[in-house]
């Protein structure tokens, strides 16, 4: 499962079907190799299904390499707000250390690299100046730039897209009002449909006004099936137990549930989300897999200054980035590269 955080603190949740690397996954697996005419034939069907989003995952990274035009971009506040580090370096001499350093932490903390982190990389410059290790102001950026890079990397590398090894695989998107989780929905059911997933929504925010609507309004945009409620009495774990059904009968690749906005505090919610796993599960035991976030989709970066939020959610979670959203388009949705997003705030 991966979390969908907005700059503005907002959170959503991305789930996704068991991999069989886990106790439950196994289960399930066995359970799926039993049907049909011979094990090993249904063995072949799951390593075929493993291989399709594993190339799926790899193949929307490498793209993502090829148009770092927009992830450049999507940053140009956080950039623009970091922009004293070359002002601070770039006459830079042993003299004013601790003058250039506590400016640079200053510099951090206000692009939301948060304390712990922004401590951390200016206490090890300063050891690191301080042994004769950088010499140069252009070397102290190239030492800051490998520092976020580490914090990134060391508890966040796997940011491939990553949908378990059967076929159709669930995502439900969960989060609190605002976050951005309808749009990074509609927004990720383009990227997909661009590479020839076929693809269902099912519309299971049964609360807000006009919810399915937006997403009907997504569907015909990606040119995408929709499952939606036959009335307003309906609950969410119908409606998303419906298109699970609907799925897993007529061969879909991915479902894309949307879900309503809600407070972690607000237990009867909590509840329904809970609710929402065990009718998904009815239908394909095992997914989608609720408790326990394996990525984060951060949205609404691009009209924010404070993109270090990045580093401080990967290194407080230990939970890599999967997307960003860094604009309002609908190819706006970046799948996250470490490197690159280093390379886009401290250009």
């Amino acid at each position: 499962m991966a979390v969908v955080a907005s700059s503005r603190l907002a959170i959503s949740f991305l789930s996704h079907s068991p991999r069989l690397s886990s106790p439950a996954s196994a289960a399930s697996f066995s359970v799926f190799v039993s049907r049909g005419v011979s094990s090993a034939a249904r063995f072949r069907c799951a390593a075929g299904q493993t291989g399709f989003f594993t190339r799926l995952g790899r193949l929307i990274k490498e793209k993502a390499k090829s148009d770092v035009d927009k992830l450049f971009s999507g940053f140009s506040k956080t950039r623009e707000s970091l922009s004293v580090v070359d002002e601070l370096l770039l006459y830079w001499n042993l003299a004013d250390t601790d003058r250039v350093l506590d400016e640079l932490e200053e510099a951090l903390l206000v692009s939301d690299f948060g304390p712990k982190i922004s401590f951390k990389i200016v206490d090890s410059l300063r050891e690191d100046i301080l042994a004769g290790k950088l010499k140069s102001g252009s070397e102290i950026k190239e030492a800051l730039k490998t520092s976020v890079l580490q914090l990134l990397t060391s508890k966040g590398s796997k940011t491939e897209l990553q949908l378990g090894f059967r076929k159709p695989a669930v995502i439900m998107i969960v989060g609190v009002n605002g976050g951005g989780k309808t749009t990074s929905l509609g927004k990720l059911a383009h990227r997909l449909k661009n590479e020839g997933v076929k693809v269902l929504l099912a519309a299971g925010d049964t609360y807000r006004a006009a919810a399915s609507e937006q997403l009907e309004v997504w569907a015909e945009r990606t040119q995408s099936e929709i499952v939606v409620a036959d009335d307003d009495k309906v609950k969410a774990p119908s409606v998303l137990s419906k298109a699970v059904k609907k799925g897993k009968q007529q061969g879909y690749d991915v479902i894309l549930c949307d879900t309503s906005g809600r407070l972690h505090t607000n237990y009867s919610l909590m509840e329904e989300l809970v609710a929402c796993k065990k009718a998904v599960a009815k239908v394909i035991p095992g997914a989608p897999n609720v408790v326990g976030v394996t990525g984060l989709v951060l949205t609404k970066l691009d009209g924010s200054a404070r993109g270090g939020c990045v580093v401080s959610v990967v290194e407080e979670l230990g939970i890599p980035v999967k997307f960003v959203g860094v604009g309002e388009g609908v190819d706006d949705l970046q799948p996250f590269d470490a490197e690159a997003f280093v390379n886009a705030i401290f250009s």
